[in-house]
């Protein structure tokens, strides 16, 4: 009895969990995976799961995909749209959705364990399945090395991933060299002194400080970074205050840093921190701010040699028209923490998920970024079909090209 992977995915979808807490979605997974006649272990990495494929000798692929959602509240109107609620870290209650593909990840994998377990007698080698989860928060697969599933699996000959982009459906968005942006979330907390509103002279406004940082920030990319170079500096949050009244003593902003490589992570990373430090001192601050690293991700990289490998083989599978070198995304990925803690090349790409008649109109019209809804948007919603197709023949395609 095949796997009905539309049903999976709208479960998946309905039903999506916060990072580190994708206890449902796990049991989801090893229910499918018994039912394939693989072994399962479970909590790896506190939620990941993984499965193996024994199938004589040859090559070891690896092939992942990830399974957290977000603290986003669904808005795209679907029969099958989210109303769950989590508890994120700081014990806030939030809307979850699975505004990243995670859900379409997971499904995708899935049909094709199921695709190369019913066509054993044609390959030969080790396939291991790994459903990682907080790709989110940048944490999950150093979790799943933390907890020794390098250690317990075969070391990967390759690692091969792949994520579902606001690309039109049957196109593969693929390039050598890197693929995405390394990054860095940063919690600034800015120390000011805090009082009663009607007497500002006798404080120190952290609100203000904050909002002189905001804004001088945004020098850095437009002003500090030669513009034929990639950067990516963004405040996504901030927070001050309770009461009109009151000045806070504090205001905490928390930052995404986005860079190509090592050097212009130093170099943006400088400047970053001189200006918070410079705002401080010019607000006539009397303490640092505090600067606290959340994560890193280094860069994704794709293997020269094994993209170039892959690219043809999907050009022969699906045509020369359906692969295309997208440039290098500013998104971040944690999926080649497998690849460099176990010296293995990395082959990571991206597969379209909208109407293409939706995105030729958008195109021509110049409105892309306004009517096409990219990951993280409330209204990302990846067309079902034949997005899954896709993404299962996709990774087939890929794992039976570096098989035996």
């Amino acid at each position: 009895m095949s796997v009905d992977l539309e049903s999976l995915y709208t479960d998946l979808h309905a039903h999506p969990e916060l990072s580190f807490q994708e206890t449902r979605t796990a049991g989801v997974i090893a229910r499918h995976l018994v039912e394939l006649g693989l072994e399962v272990e479970e909590g790896v990495g506190r939620t990941g799961v993984v499965t193996r494929i024994d199938n004589g000798d040859g090559p070891v692929v690896w092939l992942r995909a990830d399974m957290d959602g977000l603290p986003v509240e669904e808005q795209t109107g679907l029969a099958y749209a989210s109303t769950a609620r989590g508890t994120d870290p700081a014990g806030n209650a939030v809307p979850v959705m699975h505004a990243c593909g995670h859900d379409m990840h997971v499904t995708a994998l899935i049909g094709a364990l199921e695709r190369l377990v019913a066509t054993r007698d044609e390959w030969s080698g080790t396939i291991v399945a790994v459903f990682q989860p907080a790709e989110e928060y940048g944490a999950g697969s150093q979790a799943m090395i933390a907890d020794g599933v390098l250690e317990r699996y075969p070391t990967p000959d390759i690692v091969l991933g792949q994520h579902v982009t606001p690309l039109p459906a049957g196109v593969i968005g693929v390039r050598p060299g890197t693929q995405m942006a390394a990054s860095d979330g940063l919690t600034v907390v800015l120390h000011g002194r805090g009082g009663h509103g009607s007497r500002p002279h006798s404080t120190i406004d952290p609100v203000v400080m904050a909002a002189a940082t905001v804004m001088r920030l945004q020098t850095v990319v437009s002003r500090e970074v030669d513009p034929r170079d990639v950067a990516v500096v963004t405040v996504g949050s901030i927070h001050a205050g309770l009461k009109n009244n009151i000045i806070p003593a504090e205001a905490k902003l928390e930052l995404s840093l986005r860079y190509p490589d090592d050097a212009a992570r130093a170099r943006v990373m400088s400047k970053v921190e001189r200006i918070i430090r410079a705002e401080a001192s010019a607000s006539g601050a009397e303490q640092e701010p505090t600067i606290s690293t959340d994560h890193t991700l280094p860069p994704t990289i794709n293997d020269v040699d094994a993209t170039a490998r892959l690219t043809a083989a999907f050009r022969r599978s699906f045509g020369e028209a359906s692969v295309v070198d997208p440039g290098m995304f500013t998104g971040s990925e944690d999926v080649s923490w497998f690849a460099r803690e176990s010296g293995a090349p990395l082959v990571f790409w991206f597969w379209g998920g909208v109407d293409p008649q939706t995105f030729a109109d958008a195109l021509a019209g110049g409105t892309i970024e306004r009517d096409i809804p990219t990951n993280h948007s409330p209204f990302f919603a990846p067309l079902m079909q034949p997005t899954i197709d896709r993404g299962v023949e996709n990774l087939v395609v890929a794992a039976r090209e570096f098989l035996g």
